[in-house]
């Protein structure tokens, strides 16, 4: 590629960030997301900081103003009035000073911070912000293993599939089966006006994903018993994945800015974390399982979010078997890595999580053991 080249995709980068810039924040996409999302945020300021470090931090400052008293950071923050997006404010009902949703998303925000601080041209801004935010990131990875982990086992689980970041993933259908469908209020879906309806997720999925929000709205919000009372707990290998590096981020950032306590915390969560890991893993899969927490028992869907684990520092014999993994999958498709793995009967090639390829799409290419073993990046937008 031409230095040329190279310039022009950077510039449409920019223009597209700026393009959805408020301000303080920014939104995923106008339209079809028009207010600030927890991840997205996290790692939108990776990009914004190559040409204003200022404000990159300010982005996730203003997530993180936003955060629960108990910890949680919310996985929507609904700063401004509009109708273009459902379920709004006006569903949640979460009585926070300034509108947000009731539930989480992965908590990229420890390794996004720590790049910011790394990869820093001024020194002193970095130490301050990252300074400022380290208590806040540690509240809510501390505020996970409180909440999700009632047992201690070191794996949180997810109460609604939207806090993945896979909304409809393949994974989930079995334990949304125990989500019911009676007593959900009417409502209008915004979504398939500025989608394709044939890559959303179905009526009857959004029936269990409003079910579920009206569950814990009348059990006001209360995480300490939000857990125990959904019909849906599951165990992500990706979330929790990231989750590990997040805290493992947290405490080298803590240790570099003097913060002792943070940092021995974080990195016994990310030292504990990886071990429990290995009840997630499939040999004959060839990568990790999503646990139905309910039954106890494994879920037999074999989607990225069991790939997703290479982001955490595991084993090398597991970071080899799904570089394995992802050369079958690159021999059988299209482009890679597709959500689902292609040859089992339930893959969708339209419908986000059930198939395609999220974020990038590139083209099919032999994958080299190397490359995943040393992966140091995901993101992507549900």
């Amino acid at each position: 590629m031409t230095a040329s080249a190279t310039n022009d995709i950077i510039a449409r980068a920019v223009e597209v960030l700026k393009e959805n810039d408020q301000g303080a924040y920014t939104v995923p996409t106008k339209g079809l997301y028009p207010f600030q999302w927890n991840w997205d945020s996290c790692l939108t300021a990776l990009g914004l900081a190559h040409y204003d470090e200022a404000r990159a931090w300010t982005e996730i400052e203003t997530l993180f103003a936003h955060q629960w008293p108990d910890g949680m950071v919310p996985h929507i923050v609904f700063h401004v009035w509009n109708d273009g997006y459902f379920p709004g404010p006006e569903v949640w009902r979460t009585g926070r000073p300034t509108a947000t949703s009731g539930i989480t998303q992965p908590a990229v925000a420890g390794f996004a911070v720590r790049r910011l601080f790394d990869r820093a041209r001024d020194k002193t801004l970095a130490r301050e912000r990252a300074s400022a935010l380290l208590p806040k990131i540690d509240a809510w990875h501390r505020w996970f293993y409180e909440t999700r982990d009632p047992k201690g086992e070191g794996l949180v689980a997810i109460i609604h599939p939207w806090e993945s970041g896979r909304d409809n993933s393949i994974d989930w259908d079995d334990a949304f089966e125990r989500v019911p469908t009676e007593g959900v209020e009417p409502y209008i879906r915004r979504d398939t006006l500025h989608a394709d309806p044939a890559h959303r997720p179905t009526r009857e999925q959004y029936d269990r994903y409003i079910w579920l929000v009206q569950h814990f709205r009348g059990l006001g919000w209360d995480n300490a018993r939000l857990h125990d009372a959904s019909p849906f707990q599951v165990v992500d290998p990706g979330f929790n994945a990231i989750l590990i590096r997040a805290a493992a981020d947290l405490a080298d950032l803590a240790q570099a800015l003097g913060d002792t306590a943070i940092a021995a915390a974080n990195r016994a969560r990310a030292e504990k974390g990886l071990a429990a890991m290995e009840r997630l893993w499939s040999d004959a899969q060839g990568q990790y399982l999503c646990l139905d927490r309910i039954t106890g028992k494994r879920i037999d869907s074999a989607s990225v979010g069991g790939i997703l684990p290479a982001f955490a520092a595991i084993p090398t014999a597991r970071a080899q078997a799904l570089a394995a993994t992802v050369e079958r999958l690159a021999a059988n498709a299209r482009y890679v890595v597709p959500s689902h793995d292609p040859g089992d009967p339930r893959f969708d090639a339209k419908r986000y999580w059930r198939g395609p390829v999220w974020l990038v799409s590139q083209p099919v290419t032999p994958i080299s053991r190397q490359a995943i073993e040393t992966t140091e990046n995901y993101g992507g937008r549900a």
